[in-house]
Order: C-alpha cells, then sequence, then structure tokens
C-alpha cells in the first residue's frame, strides 16, 4: 500500500538515504525512499560470481559498520544481520615472509609491534588507546560536522593534535620499525590521498581504533545483509521504498515536507539544475572529488598462498610493501599516474563465511586506487602485487570480474570518476563537505537537503551523514509528528522562483 501524504521523501537507499529515512520514521513522519536500483544498497550491494558464489560490488568490510553510533542503536539484528568477525582484523605482509597485524586486542597488537621492533607497541598504544577505549563516547563527536562544538573537546585534544599532522609526518615520528610503519600505512591508504598532506593521519588513527573498539566485522552472506537489513527495519516502521524508480527531476515527486537526496554533488546538480541559487551551485561545483579505484574480484580454487600465515587470519589485507613504496604509489595516483605496484585492498570474507564458498572454491574481493575516470585495466599490477607476497597465487585464478573507475562511476553515479569516498576527504572538505556551514545538509531550498557521503562525516558505511541530515530536518521541522503537517514543503507545484529562494541562514 503506497501512502497516499507523505512527510519526507528520500532519494537514494545507500547506507546514508536508509539511515535518515529510519531516522525519520522513527520519529512518527511518514517517508518513502527511491532507488533507481532494482535492489536497495546504494555500495552495499552484493552479487553472483562464478557458479552461484556471493561477491561483494562495492563494500566489503565495514570498520565502522558494528561501530556506528547509529547502527548500535537500532534492532538490525532482528531483521537478518549478522556481523561476522574474523580472527585478525587486518594484515600487511612484506617481504621476507613477515606481516604487520591489526588484532581487535590492543594489548595483542602492542606485543606483536614489540616484538618486530622495541618501542613501537609502546608508541602504537599512545596513538590509539584513548580513541580505542572512549569509542562509544568519543565516536559521535568524530562522526559529525567539524565546525560544530565536540561535546568531549578536552577528551578529543590529544587525537587532534596527532589526526592534524601527515600520515608521512606522524609515522616517522612515532614509529621506528618498517612493521609498525607498514601497518600505519595501510591505514593511511585508505585516505586515497598522498601521505604528505595535513590530516592524513586522522582516517588513520580512527580506523585502528575501530579495530580495537568493535572490530573489523563484515555481514553474513555479503553486504547486501546489512542493506536488506536496514530496509526491513524501515519497512517496519510504516516506511516504503521503491525500486526500480530512478529520479531525474524534483518535478517528478510528490508533495513532502522534505527531501533528502542520497548523492553527490554532481548528481544532485543534474537533479535540482536551477532551482538551486546561482551562489551555490558554484560552491558545488568547486567539490573535489578523489582518485578512482579500479576493482578485480576472483574465484579462487582454494584460499590464498600468503607467505606470511597471518594473512590467512586476517579478514582484511593491504598490499603494498613498506610505508615508503605505499606513500610514493598513492602520491602517484594523485597526480593521475597509472601505478606499476599499487596499494591493493584486499578482502577474503569468505574464508570466514561458510555461505560465501564451497569444496574448492573461494571468492577474492580486491581493487587498488587508480586515477580519476581511468579506463585503464589494473588486473596485472594487481595480480603481480599479491603474487609477490602470495608465491603460486595467479595459479589458483579460476575467474575474473573487473570494474574500471569509469565502471565504478557507471554503476554508481555517486561516485564520480571512480572515487567511491564520494568526495577527496582533504583538510578543506573535512570542515567544508560540501560547503562551509555548521549544518551542511541544509541547501538554499526550503526542504531540500544533502544526505550522501559528501556531507560530514564522509564516506564509510556508518549511515551517520543520513542520520545527521535527518536531525537537521527535525530541527527545521519539529511539529511533524506521525503524519501530523505532511504535504507541506518541497513539492512539484512550488514555482521554479521559489524553489531558487535562497535563505541567508542556510547553505
Amino acid at each position: 500500500m503506497i501512502s497516499q501524504s507523505l512527510d519526507a521523501i528520500v532519494v537514494g537507499s545507500g547506507p546514508n538515504g536508509l539511515a535518515a529515512a529510519i531516522t525519520l520514521a522513527r520519529e512518527g513522519w511518514a517517508v518513502r525512499a527511491y532507488e533507481a536500483g532494482e535492489t536497495v544498497g546504494g555500495g552495499m550491494r552484493s552479487g553472483e560470481i562464478g557458479d552461484g558464489l556471493t561477491y561483494d560490488l562495492c563494500s566489503a568490510i565495514h570498520p565502522l559498520g558494528a561501530g556506528s553510533p547509529c547502527f548500535r542503536q537500532w534492532p538490525l539484528e532482528e531483521h537478518g544481520l549478522r556481523w561476522i568477525h574474523p580472527p585478525l582484523c587486518a594484515a600487511h605482509p612484506l617481504d621476507g615472509g613477515r606481516a604487520a597485524v591489526l588484532e581487535r586486542s590492543l594489548d595483542a597488537t602492542v606485543e606483536r609491534l614489540e616484538e618486530a621492533r622495541r618501542g613501537d607497541g609502546k608508541a602504537w598504544r599512545g596513538m590509539v588507546a584513548g580513541l580505542a577505549e572512549s569509542w562509544e563516547t568519543l565516536a559521535p563527536d568524530l562522526l559529525r560536522p567539524m565546525l560544530r562544538l565536540p561535546r568531549h573537546p578536552l577528551a578529543l585534544a590529544g587525537f587532534g593534535a596527532r589526526a592534524l599532522l601527515s600520515a608521512r609526518t606522524l609515522a616517522r615520528l612515532a614509529l621506528r620499525g618498517d612493521t609498525a610503519r607498514a601497518l600505519f600505512a595501510g591505514l593511511a591508504a585508505h585516505t586515497m590521498l598522498p601521505f604528505n598532506r595535513a590530516a592524513t593521519s586522522a582516517p588513520a588513527l580512527v580506523l585502528g581504533a575501530a579495530a580495537h573498539a568493535g572490530g573489523w566485522p563484515f555481514p553474513a552472506g555479503g553486504t547486501q545483509s546489512l542493506a536488506d537489513a536496514l530496509a526491513a527495519y524501515l519497512r517496519a516502521l510504516g516506511g516504503e521504498i521503491i525500486t526500480g524508480h530512478p529520479v531525474t527531476d524534483l518535478g517528478e515527486l510528490p508533495p513532502a515536507r522534505a527531501v533528502l537526496c542520497d548523492l553527490a554533488p554532481a548528481p544532485f546538480l543534474r537533479l535540482a539544475g536551477e532551482r538551486l541559487s546561482s551562489a551555490y551551485r558554484r560552491k558545488l561545483r568547486r567539490f573535489r572529488y578523489g582518485p578512482g579505484v579500479f576493482k578485480l574480484d576472483l574465484v579462487l580454487d582454494g584460499p590464498v598462498p600468503w607467505a606470511a600465515a597471518d594473512c590467512g587470519r586476517a579478514g582484511t589485507v593491504h598490499v603494498g610493501g613498506t610505508l615508503e613504496e605505499v606513500a610514493a604509489g598513492e602520491a602517484a595516483v594523485n597526480r593521475g599516474e597509472v601505478v606499476e605496484r599499487p596499494f591493493v585492498l584486499v578482502a577474503q570474507n569468505s574464508l570466514f563465511d561458510a555461505s560465501r564458498t564451497r569444496p574448492g572454491r573461494q571468492v577474492l574481493w580486491t581493487y587498488c586506487h587508480a586515477p580519476s575516470g581511468s579506463d585503464v585495466d589494473m588486473t596485472d599490477a594487481i595480480e603481480r602485487q599479491v603474487e609477490r607476497f602470495a608465491p603460486g597465487f595467479r595459479d589458483r585464478i579460476v575467474e575474473r570480474r573487473r570494474t574500471t573507475a569509469q565502471g565504478m562511476e557507471a554503476y554508481n553515479p555517486n561516485y564520480v570518476g571512480g572515487d567511491v569516498g564520494a568526495g577527496a576527504g582533504t583538510l578543506r572538505q573535512v570542515l567544508a563537505r560540501p560547503v562551509l556551514h555548521p549544518t551542511p545538509y541544509r541547501t538554499p531550498v526550503p526542504g531540500l537537503y544533502l544526505c550522501s557521503a559528501s556531507t560530514p562525516p564522509g564516506g564509510g558505511v556508518h549511515g551517520m551523514c543520513g542520520y545527521h541530515a535527518a536531525r537537521a530536518v527535525l530541527a527545521d521541522h519539529p511539529k511533524v509528528r506521525n503524519g501530523e503537517g505532511a504535504g507541506g514543503g518541497l513539492s512539484p507545484g512550488t514555482s521554479e522562483a521559489a524553489l531558487g529562494r535562497s535563505e541567508p541562514t542556510r547553505g
């Protein structure tokens, strides 16, 4: 049954679109989500590879998923979600059969780093322990707009001092051995930025702390399981989801008090067009995207034969060698160069999820960073990097599925140029994402909001962009409960002039 009266419409059903819809539905709002694809999920989709094996089309491991402040407060387990925790969160192989290891246990990680180089374990503890031990308290401050005063400023002070440093600087100042530096480099490479940029330490510290606070799990059965659980919870709250329904113009939508768009600035500009003020359009056009990714999914006839046994116990493997090697590769990609030895992110979900394998078959998820919009096939480069640390790996490949950076954008228009983070994570765009404003989810059009990963806190499967956008909607419309006042705000009948009207306090 389709509601005849709506309070809010959400365009897109990625993690943030679903989180926004759920947040509003929990407050009694009548909500409908429109999804262009045939299934919900955005970057949380799974598909079939080989003979009925499950692989993830985009995200595979969720360091911020299980610890997300909004996901944790919702009964997603009642709707089919089950998290799987591999024995090790991550491993980073080095030449000579060695590997750096990120364990869920902080003490165990510290002990391993101390064994590799005396003093590095103690340094690691000093870098991440405070944040890991106070994760439940501090995560809401970290995963929100940076222009707002944090609720725990003193507790965040130590983190902030380190977070503003470049990854190269912090690694060299705090860590001495190549094992600990490599571990940090693998975390920092998730920024997809050169390691000499300010604040590239921040995501590395957050990811490290998240591992010790809650692990780096993944949903049993594939990432689609998380999307399906969110969708089921939304429907249980009375929300609606219409799939296979692309929205190409706001005028197509039925009347609603609020419209929230799970869209990056580029597709949002195409959707909203001249309804937005010229000043706001200019700001969105200045938004910068990061490098793309080349994704390679493989069916193997057995596990990857890693030279370092610890790599076979890790859900995530960071392949790229030393800090210097990873840093050089990331700098080259950001210059628009194709790298012969790229940083490769590997997920081994099928090793730990029996539903995703069968005798004689494993599925390996990999990607490397590539120049924005690249159509270069990086298959050989990825396979050579993995082979370097797992001799005999290429002999185990049964099937390949390739997706270039251009293909990633074709799969999801929010991934402009193949940027799966929906926007470069530079210091400027941490503060102004996509515009400099304490509440950047609002646009100059009353009732129209952004809720994608192009808003704070940025990329990752955590739903907090959508959650905060929905809280902004609730603050703007405090009297809309249980359908009261539905149908006001944005509607296809509103004039172009009115829709383009800019409010001084917005955007």
